[in-house]
């Protein structure tokens, strides 16, 4: 099963959330690479300082815009009456691929998921506590 992490996964990654790592470790042994989108990044990457950042990362695709995903991002916002292209964004890029967004914003993405022909699994993350694993 692939995963989508967002801002708040990649935040806990940064301050060493230690359950995140775990998570992640797994992922990658099992041979599941995360995604986690540019804007995702721009969002999180303060200073070259963030070492932890920038290893975690070393480890998940990163996705850009692409073509017409601009012009899918803004009908998605148009259609939840949003305006944070950058969870449109991620909420997309998880419906490509299938994809649950692990996030610390569930109720936003849960309402661009809504949006959506078929709606994606939108997982809360819980930061230093242990969760299922999707």
């Amino acid at each position: 099963m692939s995963v989508v992490y967002d801002a708040g996964l990649l935040v806990a990654a940064d301050r060493n959330d230690r359950d995140v790592w775990a998570d992640h470790r797994v992922r990658l042994e099992v041979g599941f690479v995360p995604v986690t989108t540019a804007p995702v990044v721009a969002q999180v990457s303060r200073s070259p300082r963030q070492v932890q950042l920038r290893r975690f990362l070393r480890g998940c695709d990163i996705v850009s815009f692409t073509g017409e995903e601009p012009h899918e991002v803004g009908a998605l916002l148009s259609r939840a009456d949003a305006s944070d292209v950058v969870d449109a964004h991620v909420v997309l890029a998880a419906s490509r691929t299938r994809s649950t967004v692990l996030t610390s914003d569930e109720q936003d993405l849960q309402r661009l998921s809504e949006c959506l022909p078929e709606p994606i699994v939108v997982q809360p993350l819980v930061a230093g506590r242990r969760r299922k694993r999707p």
